[in-house]
């Protein structure tokens, strides 16, 4: 037909439609959720404590630093520790016009100059058991001293590492016990429920701890008590290089390393942070033992005072866990046997009773013989006892045929 023009069909390049599928499929929805890992994480961070992330490959250790780095407002600088050589992290020597009265300067990468310039920042050492042991004697430095060959890394730059296990990392190494005990160490997991969600498009985002400003000196006091009140009982505690050289490449106790977790108490102690992510950070520091003991030793210091509790048993309160509710009561009758007076050990029965009707019933047994067997012959029986008797009786007709069964 005259005058028509022929109709162009516009060229569409093949990757032209595989981009709009991959954009949708990165098209994702979030949900607020709690993450103890995260909030471990994150608190170590801000203790501006270098962190090591223990994990198989592939369960999402960066993805975690990446929304870190996104929710704390700092660039994310990645560095694979494993394909440097030393003199990346220690420097390589530059000769100036006159090395005799200047000296030889240690010229840092690029990377290390991007985060002194910016001033802040996360600097992310991936695969680091995978770095050969010259690797990570020149990360000592870095890590303890945050120098990067003539560099001094700003005040602002945070550190956090990754490895996987030995038996999953490709030539892996065990890492030397200098640079381990520099270092938190949290083992890092998947959750079911989220992986499925998250492949469903709805990713979880976890909401950060916060330091509240006016527990900060209270937070810092009950940190130092806590680690000092627990090491002047147990000084053989302070240090313990482990034998076995895997355990060295993890947590274990030292001075550093209590110094780490003192900070840590405190920083959980202001943001309020919950008992499994102090856990979490306090093994992580000083090893496993270390750290539950350490966290028992916390829970001692809230009990209440036995003198306290015999001066006025009527106004007594006592834990609800078992575990603290059983050294509450052997620290009344510790004390009662220490200064055995007939008030005070009739005050010590009121609060077995007390405990009897608040509690498990088993918990008083011990205690109560102990009790007992304090008594003074001119002390008249109390009749509290009468009420602690049949559950006495009962608990121990119940394990005599306990063992009897077995």
């Amino acid at each position: 037909m005259l005058g028509s023009v022929p109709s162009q069909t516009a060229h569409v390049r093949p990757l032209d439609v595989a981009a709009d599928l991959l954009a949708l499929l990165h098209e994702t929805n979030t949900e607020p959720r709690a993450d103890t890992q995260l909030e471990a994480l994150t608190l170590a961070v801000s203790a501006d404590l270098p962190v090591l992330l223990w994990g198989e490959p592939g369960i999402g250790k960066t993805a975690a630093l990446n929304q870190l780095a996104d929710a704390l407002e700092l660039p994310l600088t990645t560095v694979i520790a494993s394909v440097h050589e030393p003199s990346d992290f220690s420097g390589l020597p530059v000769v100036g016009d006159d090395p005799a009265e200047q000296g030889v300067p240690m010229a840092p990468p690029d990377w290390a100059v991007r985060l002194v310039r910016a001033g802040h920042g996360l600097l992310f050492l991936d695969e680091l058991s995978t770095a050969p042991p010259a690797v990570q004697a020149a990360l000592l430095r870095v890590v303890l001293e945050r120098r990067v060959g003539a560099l001094r890394l700003p005040p602002g730059v945070r550190i956090v590492a990754a490895a996987n296990p030995r038996s999953s990392a490709a030539d892996g190494w065990e890492l030397s016990p200098p640079l381990a005990n520099r270092f938190v160490h949290l083992q890092w997991t998947y959750d079911h429920e989220v992986v499925v969600r998250g492949l469903g498009g709805t990713w979880p985002t976890a909401a950060l701890p916060r330091l509240a400003p006016g527990r900060l000196r209270d937070a810092v006091t009950f940190a130092r008590r806590a680690v000092c009140e627990l090491l002047a009982a147990r000084p053989e505690l302070v240090h313990q290089l482990p034998k076995n050289e895997t355990r060295r490449g993890g947590p274990w106790p030292s001075p550093r390393s209590w110094e780490m977790t003192l900070r840590l108490v405190a920083f959980a102690t202001a943001a309020g942070t919950s008992r499994e992510v102090l856990s979490m950070l306090a093994r992580g520091t000083v090893g496993d033992g270390p750290g539950l003991e350490l966290l028992a030793a916390m829970d001692r210091m809230d009990l209440p005072d036995p003198e306290v509790l015999l001066a006025d048993p009527a106004a007594a309160v006592l834990p609800e866990r078992g575990d603290l509710r059983q050294t509450v009561l052997d620290g009344v009758v510790a004390a009662v046997r220490k200064r055995p007076e007939q008030s005070r050990w009739n005050a010590a029965w009121s609060l077995l009773v007390l405990a009897l009707d608040t509690g498990a019933p088993d918990l008083v047994v011990v205690p109560a013989a102990t009790l007992a067997a304090l008594r003074r012959d001119d002390w008249q029986v109390p009749a509290a006892i009468e009420r602690l008797a049949g559950a006495v009786s009962l608990s121990q007709r119940a394990d005599r045929a306990a063992v009897a069964h077995r």
